[in-house]
């Protein structure tokens, strides 16, 4: 079984619960999740089985959307729910407008300090863990990129907010910073990730009925093709695609159309209807008298050149 389940993860247990679950229903150990979510959190929740283990970093590098829920005047050390209040302060009038007007300084290209409770390594040690001993350590700001918030609905002291933002944003901490810019501090407590990458909440399924129905034939099992539609495809001849099998990247006479990408784009080599190679366009290595196609995954399934 070669592919990527779009799952629905409920709230209450942790990604890798959710590997260790599919691991049973695809009876292999070869499984692994894009993009982690934490145990409060519900939703969109790749999982690659198989050769789509080999797709994740792909998988991953895709913009998310979240619809979350702030409940201000509260401030916790894990900046959610589920850690101790740190602060209590009292909640003043807020209009939807003045919080509208807050959660827009925050769009665009913003810097992020990750919260101590992250799975980021510190000399091979999960943040985590050193902030349950106690220890702080200093985190060095991400540039992140916010590219939405939209208040949903204000019942004071808790506001809903849905947001698209890049990968390697932290809700928590964004939702901590705007209850510090609004005055009264905050904490999620509710969290959805209704976007990942290509995939939505019309892709997925939940995990008890997909272990209840079985993976195979479900709508939420994409091919390894599928699990990519968000990646240009070019067409290989059946010679180039006998080169590849041995390392040998195409130039642009192995195509059965001129290339129409631009520098650094990711291109899907197919042959046949099946994903053979993943690849970076990179014009400029014909300078070098190089293939212009960077190989980064190259797989040997179904090896028929008529």
């Amino acid at each position: 079984m070669n592919g990527v389940l779009i799952v629905d993860k409920p709230e209450g247990v942790t990604s890798h619960d959710v590997v260790r679950r599919v691991r049973r229903l695809a009876a292999t150990r070869r499984v692994g999740h894009a993009g982690t979510l934490d145990p409060m959190a519900s939703g969109i929740l790749p999982v690659a089985i198989g050769e789509g283990t080999r797709l994740v970093e792909f998988l991953m590098d895709g913009d998310k959307s979240y619809r979350t829920t702030l409940k201000l005047g509260e401030i916790t050390d894990t900046q959610d729910a589920e850690g101790t209040v740190l602060e209590r302060r009292a909640v003043g009038d807020l209009s939807v407008s003045e919080i509208a007007a807050v959660c827009a300084s925050f769009t665009g290209d913003i810097d992020q300090i990750p919260p101590m409770y992250s799975a980021l390594k510190r000399d091979g040690v999960p943040l985590y863990r050193l902030a349950r001993q106690g220890v702080e350590v200093e985190r060095q700001a991400r540039r992140v990129r916010i590219a939405r918030i939209e208040v949903i609905e204000v019942a004071l002291p808790l506001v809903t907010l849905e947001v698209d933002c890049s990968k390697g944003t932290y809700i928590r901490t964004l939702g901590h910073d705007i209850g510090l810019a609004l005055g009264f501090g905050a904490h999620l407590c509710a969290l959805r990730r209704t976007r990942c990458g290509a995939f939505g909440e019309q892709d997925s399924l939940p995990l008890d009925r997909l272990e209840h129905d079985g993976i195979a034939g479900s709508s939420a099992f994409l091919s390894l093709e599928e699990a990519l539609r968000n990646v240009p495809v070019a067409q290989l001849t059946a010679p180039a695609a006998s080169r590849l099998l041995d390392g040998v990247s195409p130039d642009e006479s192995g195509l059965s159309a001129p290339p129409v990408w631009s520098e650094g784009a990711l291109v899907a080599l197919h042959y046949d209807g099946t994903l053979r190679a993943v690849t970076r366009y990179v014009p400029s290595r014909l300078e070098q008298g190089r293939s212009p196609f960077e190989l980064l995954r190259v797989f040997t399934r179904g090896h028929r050149f008529d």
